[in-house]
C-alpha cells in the first residue's frame, strides 16, 4: 500500500446502521467523482466492522482512499487507507508506530493553525479545519474563518482539507481560499441525487484546475 493524495470532495458517510442503504449511497457519490471517503457513523448499534469492510472493498474498486474516523484497530481490521484522529483521538507519532509508514493520517486542527503545524512537523499526511460555516453536525465547533485557511495554506506543505457547513453554494470560495479538499456530509449524502452532488462538488475542482492554468 502506497499513501494517496487527498484532494477534491472528501465524502463522510452520515450516520447509519442500514448497510444496503449506506452503500447504495456511497457508490452512487464514489461514481460522481469522490477523491475521498470517511467513513464516520456515531450510531450507536451500527455494524461497524460489517460496513467499514463493504465501504472498503468499494473504495478499492473505485481507487478511492478510504479512511476510518477515530479508530485505529477498525483501520487495520478492514485494511483501510489510513485513520482521522481528532483532540482526543492519540498523537499522530502513536498513530504512525501503530498504522506503519504507508498509511494515511489525518488530524483535526479545528480552527489552530500551531495545531497543523504541529501535525505536519509528525508526520501527518493532511491536516482538517473546520467549521469554516456554521455546522448542523457540529454547532459548537469553533468558526474558521476564510482567512486562516489562507495563512494555512502559505505556511503549510501539507494538504489541506475544509470542513463545516460546506455546500455548493459556499464551496469554491474554500477552494479559492486554499483548501486541497472539501469535507461534505449532508450536502451530498442528503441530496435527491447523491452522484449528481458529487459530481458537481469535484467538478469544482476541475474548474479550478482549468482557471489556474489559463
Amino acid at each position: 500500500m502506497t499513501r494517496r493524495t487527498i484532494n477534491g470532495l472528501y465524502a463522510i458517510t452520515p450516520d447509519s446502521s442500514d448497510i444496503d442503504d449506506l452503500l447504495q449511497r456511497v457508490e452512487a457519490c464514489l461514481a460522481g467523482g469522490a477523491g475521498v471517503l470517511q467513513y464516520r457513523n456515531k450510531h450507536v448499534a451500527a455494524p461497524h466492522l460489517a460496513m467499514a469492510g463493504v465501504l472498503a472493498a468499494r473504495c478499492r474498486a473505485y481507487k478511492v482512499p478510504f479512511i476510518v474516523n477515530d479508530d485505529i484497530e477498525l483501520t487495520l481490521a478492514v485494511g483501510a487507507d489510513g485513520v482521522h484522529l481528532g483532540r482526543e483521538d492519540g498523537d499522530c507519532l502513536a498513530a504512525r508506530a501503530r498504522l506503519g509508514p504507508d498509511r494515511i493520517i489525518g488530524i483535526s486542527c479545528y480552527d489552530s493553525l500551531q495545531r497543523a503545524l504541529t501535525a505536519q512537523q509528525g508526520g501527518a499526511d493532511y491536516v482538517a479545519f473546520g467549521s469554516v460555516f456554521p455546522s448542523l453536525t457540529k454547532p459548537h465547533a469553533p468558526h474558521v474563518p476564510l482567512s486562516l485557511l489562507a495563512e494555512a495554506r502559505r505556511r503549510l506543505q501539507t494538504p489541506i482539507v475544509a470542513i463545516g457547513g460546506i455546500s455548493l453554494h459556499n464551496a469554491a470560495q474554500v477552494i479559492q481560499a486554499g483548501a486541497d479538499a472539501v469535507a461534505v456530509i449532508s450536502a451530498v449524502f442528503d441530496a435527491p441525487d447523491v452522484g449528481l452532488a458529487a459530481q458537481e462538488f469535484s467538478n469544482l475542482f476541475k474548474q479550478g484546475t482549468t482557471e489556474s492554468s489559463s
